[in-house]
């Protein structure tokens, strides 16, 4: 609830939108009661053969008339009382003054009752004649005009209650996506930055299901809070109320009932809560699932693995749909028990009110309901109130449910806006002259969260303008060594440095400012193949994208061998390209970008050799006064290198040019012959 709390803080910015969504319930409830009250002229007055001018006049004589006859009821009363009161202060046997005491407090009962049905007469007849202008004035004469009257009014009651009921409803679902557009916009600002290893564990499934799906349920919950959990129980506040002024007592009495059923929701309603947690929990797994087949469609197609792949969807499927039938028992459940609470209710209130008008009472069980003997179209009324009622109650079961989901949902989304992450910036970031002079690995340990020890004390020094290849064994730490000097991450044990500055005084934006990182798997967005050059460099034109791509020898088949040249989209719904082509945009991307240090994560290891070879060609030229770190195992793209670094089992194994190693390392000389192999 504390996460939904912080969703609601959200909705709390559009008070304007709030404040006309109270306004516009608060009509709508108003109009609900009020449709619900005609049922009292239409059977007191319409069915009777009256209009209201004359029923008017009739029940103030009435009032009169009784107000004076329980005046001089009152006197007969307290006369009799007095005298009661002279014989129990004169009479000497006990047996008589207990029961002339007995008499006393009948009669002074009797008298209290008056007083309160005489109150209660002069209230009406005030009422009456405040009315009675009114009423003479605007209400037309005869019954069947009457009936017409009264139609009019509700007929043009409920128009404007459709009216308010839209405009609640728009500006309900105004703030609700105005809520969710925020949140996503938060959540998403927090995704980008969680540590890598949380995307490893969990998957960007997990993270597109907590957006898309559990957003959604949040949606859902705050247009059930800010709508129907508003204007739900003011109309049913407003029937009450009227029910109250019909009978206050009788009310409370059919209202016995509902402690029962508030304890019945609390349960139910911490059920649906954990149920629809699980719900979406599967949900994210099934989305996993999907992003698995999905991604790896080649190896799926080429294996045969479809009937594989089919069985473990249907089984996904099948545990998703019983939490879903869980969710909908528990949502069946809490719906059925408020119409039955509802109805018992209601049958209460018929079999009280029923009584006491056949019998024209006015106590049951020995307690008063009211001042004098109800009439039918006051039960009527009485009954109508409470139907009117009980509808909102039965809704608010399906809203309480709708609420639970978005509580659950809640509690997911800010489990993601919440998650610590390890890097951080520093409270007064240092700031360095571009270019640096050095960069260095000092005694650096590192341990992702759930798996060994990947990186053993290295110590290593990178000169600016120098070129440095790093080779080694699957696993050995090359990757990790580029997420420390990116700062994807932080070392466990000693210091990535620039200048003697260690990294993570600087601005984690200034940092990677200065870099421009290629990958073996080239990303390319959903954009033209400009927009993809300039990624990461808005302020670029057009002139510099044509230029960072003639340096890459990207320009060519750009211009040539695609549709609209520059404008060409990519994506999944633009043209196909070659890996060499994708690695050359890639490649024009991180030249546009102008960076200080240039990191190749095994950027040429799956394309063709000319391509490699134009690729080479770019680098020889855009690596001059530039530091250049390459992940790599060709032979040709080593010998590129002023230096080459051998890591092995976490720690840097050996350090000399490509030359010096295969002449004196016979570690590096195998790993060197694999890629040749691998080539061949």
């Amino acid at each position: 609830m504390k996460s939904f709390r912080r969703v609601l803080r959200l909705s709390l910015r559009r008070r304007m939108s709030l404040l006309g969504i109270l306004l516009s319930s608060l009509v709508i409830a108003a109009l609900w009661g009020a449709n619900i009250g005609t049922l009292y002229p239409m059977v007191e007055v319409v069915f009777k053969g009256d209009d209201l001018p004359s029923y008017v006049d009739e029940r103030l004589a009435e009032a009169r008339v009784t107000v004076e006859e329980q005046r001089v009821e009152l006197i007969q009363l307290n006369d009799e009382l007095d005298e009661l009161q002279q014989r129990a202060k004169t009479a000497i046997d006990a047996d008589t003054k207990a029961s002339l005491q007995q008499k006393i407090n009948t009669t002074t009962f009797e008298i209290s009752s008056a007083e309160l049905a005489q109150t209660a007469t002069k209230k009406s007849a005030e009422w009456l004649s405040w009315a009675q202008p009114w009423i003479d004035q605007s209400a037309p004469r005869g019954a069947f005009p009457t009936l017409v009257f009264i139609v009019v009014m509700l007929v043009g009651g409920t128009a404007i209650k459709l009216v308010a009921l839209t405009i609640n409803l728009m500006l309900v679902q105004y703030v609700a996506e105005g809520t969710v557009m925020e949140l996503r916009e938060k959540y998403f600002r927090k995704s980008l930055h969680l540590d890598l290893d949380h995307f490893g564990q969990n998957g960007s499934a997990n993270l597109t299901s907590r957006l898309t799906n559990d957003v959604a349920h949040i949606a859902v919950g705050v247009s059930t809070l800010l709508g129907r959990l508003i204007r739900e129980p003011l109309k049913m506040a407003v029937c009450l109320f009227g029910a109250a002024t019909v009978c206050w007592r009788l009310l409370f009495l059919v209202m016995i009932v509902s402690p029962l059923m508030a304890f019945v929701m609390q349960h139910l309603s911490r059920a649906i809560r954990r149920a629809s947690r699980r719900a979406m929990e599967e949900m994210s797994s099934l989305y996993g699932m999907l992003n698995d087949a999905f991604g790896g469609i080649h190896v799926v197609k080429s294996f045969n693995t479809q009937a594989y792949e089919r069985a473990r969807f249907r089984a996904r499927v099948q545990a998703y749909f019983r939490r879903s039938m869980k969710v909908a028992l528990y949502n069946t459940l809490a719906r059925s028990s408020s119409e039955l609470l509802g109805l018992t209710m209601v049958g209460l209130a018929i079999l009280a009110g029923g009584y006491l008008v056949i019998n024209q009472q006015t106590h049951l069980l020995g307690i008063r309901m009211s001042a004098r003997p109800l009439d039918v179209g006051q039960v009527l009324l009485f009954f109508g109130l409470l139907i009117g009622a009980s509808d909102p109650a039965r809704k608010l079961s399906d809203v309480w449910t709708s609420l639970q989901r978005g509580i659950a949902a809640s509690n997911r989304v800010y489990e993601i806006i919440d998650e610590p992450i390890r890097v951080t910036e520093p409270t007064n970031p240092v700031h360095l002259d571009r270019p640096h002079r050095s960069i260095e690995f000092k005694g650096v340990h590192f341990q992702y969260p759930s798996g060994p020890m990947v990186l053993r004390g290295i110590d290593l020094t990178i000169q600016h303008g120098e070129t440095i290849a790093l080779i080694g064994p699957n696993g050995c730490g090359k990757s990790t060594l580029i997420n420390l000097l990116c700062r994807f991450d932080d070392p466990h044990q000693g210091e990535v440095c620039f200048d003697d500055v260690a990294i993570n005084r600087l601005a984690t934006r200034d940092l990677r400012r200065r870099i421009a990182l290629v990958n073996q798997r080239t990303v390319l967005f959903d954009d033209t193949i400009e927009n993809n050059i300039r990624y990461g460099s808005p302020s670029a034109d057009a002139h510099d994208v044509v230029r960072a791509a003639k340096l890459a020898f990207a320009d060519d088949f750009i211009r040539r061998k695609t549709p609209d040249g520059y404008q060409t989209m990519l994506g999944s719904g633009g043209v196909r390209l070659s890996g060499g082509q994708m690695q050359r945009i890639a490649l024009a991307r991180a030249f546009l970008r102008e960076p200080d240090i240039l990191i190749l994560d095994e950027a040429t290891s799956q394309i063709d050799i000319e391509s490699e070879q134009l690729i080479h060609r770019a680098l020889e030229t855009f690596l001059e006064n530039r530091t250049g770190i390459m992940i790599t195992h060709r032979a040709s793209t080593l010998a590129m290198a002023d230096r080459v670094a051998v890591l092995d089992l976490g720690q840097v194994a050996d350090v000399g040019t490509h030359h010096q190693l295969l002449a004196s390392n016979s570690f590096y000389r195998s790993l060197c012959h694999s890629d040749l192999t691998d080539a061949a």
